[in-house]
C-alpha cells in the first residue's frame, strides 16, 4: 500500500536554481526510504512540500495520514507543560502507558517537563507522540543526529519496530546510517 506518492515535483524558490524538477518517489508501508544528500540541497524543502507547508510549483503529492518526529526533541516540545499533555493536545492518549513501556520509557517521565529529560529520552517521547498518532507515514527529520552513538542505535531500532503499520521516510545526512536501516536510498545533489 503507497502511503506517499509524489509525480513530476518541481519546486524552485529562484527560477535560475530549481531545487526539483520532474522529482518522483514512491513509499509504501513497510518501507524505509531514506533522502540523504548535504546540507541545502532540498532535504527539508521536501520534508516541507510534503508536510503541504509549501506547495509544488508542477507535480502532485498524495500522502497519507502522517506524523514527524522532528531533528531536536527539545524544540519539539513546549518547555512549560507536560509531556503527556503535549500528546493530548495532538491525539488520544488511550494505552499510551503500554507504547510507553514498549518504547523503554517509565510512564512517570510523560508527567515531567521536557527539560527534565535526557535527549534520548526525549526523543524517544517524540516517537511515541508521533506514533501515537497512529499514522501511516512517519517524516523522521534528522531524528537521531542529536543524539549519542548508542542512543542514536537504540532509536532507529525502535523506530524500525513500527514498520508493520506505517512507511518511514527518513531525512538525514548520514549516509551510513541510510544503508544501515533503509530498503532504498535517494541522494539529492548527485547528478
Amino acid at each position: 500500500m503507497s502511503v506517499l506518492r509524489i509525480e513530476h515535483l518541481s519546486f524552485s524558490y529562484t527560477p535560475e536554481k530549481p531545487i526539483f524538477e520532474d522529482f518522483s518517489l514512491e513509499v509504501r508501508k513497510g518501507e524505509v526510504v531514506a533522502i540523504v544528500g548535504p546540507s541545502g540541497v532540498g532535504k527539508s524543502t521536501l520534508f516541507e512540500l510534503i508536510a503541504g507547508f509549501l506547495k509544488p510549483q508542477k507535480g502532485t503529492i498524495k500522502v497519507g495520514r502522517f506524523s514527524t518526529i522532528f531533528q531536536d526533541p527539545y524544540t519539539s516540545f513546549h518547555p512549560s507543560y507536560p509531556i503527556i499533555n503535549q500528546i493530548a493536545d495532538v491525539c488520544d492518549t488511550a494505552g499510551i502507558e503500554d507504547m510507553a513501556k514498549e518504547m523503554e520509557i517509565d510512564p512517570k517521565l510523560l508527567q515531567k517537563l521536557p527539560h527534565k529529560l535526557s535527549g534520548g529520552q526525549l526523543q524517544r517521547c517524540s516517537i511515541l507522540r508521533a506514533m501515537q498518532m497512529r499514522p501511516e507515514l512517519l517524516l523522521a527529520d534528522e531524528p537521531t543526529s542529536a543524539l549519542d552513538n548508542i542512543t542514536s542505535l537504540k532509536v532507529m531500532k525502535l523506530l524500525l519496530r513500527y514498520l508493520d503499520s506505517v512507511g518511514i521516510l527518513l531525512i538525514t545526512h548520514d549516509l551510513a546510517l541510510a544503508k544501515w536501516c533503509s530498503d532504498r536510498i535517494i541522494e539529492l545533489g548527485t547528478k
